[in-house]
């Protein structure tokens, strides 16, 4: 929900201030965590006029009127309300109403959300629909527009493209942040025109580009990316790597999701080197639901980073007044500032970042874990769903990969390594037997099937490969959940369970699904674009419980498996994926021969 203009109120707040006008609301006697100069001030009231902030002192007295509604804070610190500069709001599996009612209870108040899951199945009409979901929320909702519809056009086929002449006009939609993480590294440091042209208008348009460096380079082509205007990046797992980028004037958005957990090494960078935070921000990026409903959201990665020697209000300044100031919203968010928009945190305690009461725009919006104003449900249209067409239902032969000519008992193949809680794949080599028209998968050596099938067009297109990490002793799972084109996606030891799993999870609309010896061991849909439910966030974080289950069932062990399956297909991040088209060699950015 937007808030009134500053420049609608001046006269206003600064009647408030005096005393001339009556506050609406004063908080009083908390303790300040002041991210303007790392200080905690003990003793501190705060005046609010029509959600935004008057007065913050010692005795804002003079401001309370008859109707003033008083909140005593004794003992209690208040903070900013956090934001969150890098999410994907899909990744969460609900819609963004449901979404933001679980993070408001955790303190979060702003998002800076990049649509790129929905814009890569339903393109800029998908975009427009989470911006217009955005607009009735008590959480401020801020969009990156998508750099990169499809990520990486040459080698996958998405279900829309987001052109040049798309982002130049949503660029200027008041809720537009930036451009998106910019993925086509190789294709700014390497001096790809359209690329430039897409960072171009942006920095015309006064508006921060948004990194994704999946590179652990740290030298000239890091330089570079940074110097062709791309000024934050939320890639890094090393401490060198973060630090090379603060060092550079780079804002170094250090993640902890579901399944990329990289807080712990990044951080370092601050605790051990020492060095000002300044250029620091804390992201969830991907988080699921369960996740969300278990351990929190900013809050969360903020008490991680704490947990591994961060300073309190450092932790708090890299989700206030750091994503403010990166993203030229430091005149309406990041502190408890007169003027500001009056987003302001009652914490219990600092190092576990317990909150107690969230107030947005001035009103009390959660407490206690309880959200307190119910925002209004949001419909979705139709053309938003039914979004999974494949050509025809997919048969086991389907996913027989044919030997080599002249191949007699074996063969040599490339194989994705999936690591647990890491974006990145290694590229392997595995020594496979061969029947007449199939290579099978090995499950004694942990080597299985795995499938991308364009699922949005209807083309017939099939990329087909091997993957271990997984550990699955039996079936297959799939899922329309796979970045960024968010094709359909399987894995699985035997073509019969792929062919099922594939089948039902197209005549469900999309989600995912773990199949079994012919039968279906746990089933999520998502019929919003494949990709989100319109379930609560806790029925949908029930059916999650039971997919992993069923992920147990098979074999894996793994946490988070289905984020970590979801990027197998993203053909950007290193080393070896596999999109509709084949198999991709990330490091060389070239397809690649399967067989050795």
């Amino acid at each position: 929900m937007r808030p009134i203009p500053l420049w609608e109120m001046t006269e206003e707040l600064s009647g408030v201030a005096m005393g001339r006008l009556k506050a609406h609301t004063v908080i009083r006697q908390g303790i300040l965590v002041n991210v303007n100069t790392a200080e905690i001030i003990a003793n501190v009231d705060v005046a609010i006029y029509k959600g935004r902030i008057a007065y913050v002192g010692e005795d804002a007295s003079h401001t309370i009127g008859q109707e003033t509604e008083i909140f005593d804070t004794h003992g209690l610190y208040l903070c900013p309300g956090f934001l969150d500069g890098h999410l994907h709001v899909e990744s969460s599996m609900v819609g963004l109403t449901e979404f933001s009612k679980t993070v408001l209870c955790h303190g979060t108040t702003t998002i800076f959300m990049d649509p790129h899951e929905i814009a890569n199945v339903l393109g800029v009409k998908g975009i427009k629909m989470m911006v217009e979901e955005g607009k009735n929320l008590p959480l401020k909702v801020f969009a990156t527009i998508p750099s990169c519809v499809p990520a990486a056009a040459e080698f996958e086929d998405a279900g829309a493209s987001i052109e040049l002449d798309d982002i130049a006009e949503m660029l200027s939609w008041p809720q537009t942040a930036g451009l998106g993480e910019m993925m086509n590294y190789p294709g700014i440091i390497f001096g790809d025109c359209q690329s430039h042209r897409k960072v171009q208008i942006t920095l015309k348009a006064g508006k921060p580009v948004t990194g994704h460096f999946a590179s652990p380079s740290t030298g000239i082509d890091l330089q570079a990316y940074i110097a062709s205007g791309c000024s934050s990046c939320h890639e890094s797992t090393r401490k060198e790597e973060a630090l090379a980028k603060m060092r550079l004037g780079m804002y170094a958005m250090l993640r902890e999701g579901s399944a990329w957990q990289d807080v712990k090494q990044t951080v370092k960078a601050i605790t051990e080197k020492r060095i000002d935070s300044r250029f620091a921000i804390l992201v969830s990026d991907d988080t699921h639901p369960e996740s969300l409903l278990a351990r929190g959201h900013i809050n969360y990665v903020m008490r991680r980073a704490i947990e591994e020697g961060l300073e309190p209000v450092k932790a708090i300044q890299m989700v206030t007044i750091n994503p403010a100031r990166y993203f030229n919203k430091e005149a309406d968010l990041g502190s408890i500032s007169p003027g500001k928009c009056a987003d302001i945190l009652v914490l219990k305690d600092l190092a576990g970042v317990e909150v107690d009461k969230v107030f947005a725009n001035g009103k009390l919006v959660a407490q206690e874990g309880r959200l307190l104003l119910e925002p209004p449900a949001y419909k979705y249209p139709d053309w938003a769903r039914s979004t999974v067409n494949i050509k025809h239902p997919l048969k086991p032969d389907d996913f027989n990969i044919e030997p080599p000519q002249g191949a007699q008992k074996d063969v040599v193949v490339k194989v994705i390594k999936a690591i647990e809680s890491k974006a990145v794949t290694q590229s392997i080599t595995a020594r496979l037997d061969i029947t007449e028209t199939d290579v099978p998968a090995s499950i004694a050596a942990d080597i299985i099937k795995i499938a991308c099938i364009e699922r949005h067009k209807g083309t017939g297109t099939i990329g087909l490969g091997f993957v271990t990490g997984f550990a699955l002793k039996g079936g297959a799972v799939a899922s329309t959940v796979a970045h960024d084109s968010h094709n359909l996606l399987i894995i699985g030891t035997n073509n019969n369970d792929m062919a099922l799993a594939a089948n039902e999870l197209a005549a469900a609309g999309g989600g995912m699904i773990v199949v079994r010896d012919g039968k279906v061991l746990a089933l999520l849909k998502l019929p919003v674009a494949g990709l989100m439910s319109e379930q609560s966030i806790g029925q949908v974080a029930d059916n999650i419980e039971k997919l992993t289950a069923a992920w147990q069932a098979l074999g894996c062990t793994m946490k988070s498996p289905f984020m970590t399956m979801s990027l197998l297909s993203l053909p950007v991040i290193p080393q070896l994926r596999l999109t509709n088209r084949g198999l991709v060699d990330v490091d060389t950015f070239a397809f690649t021969d399967l067989f050795v």
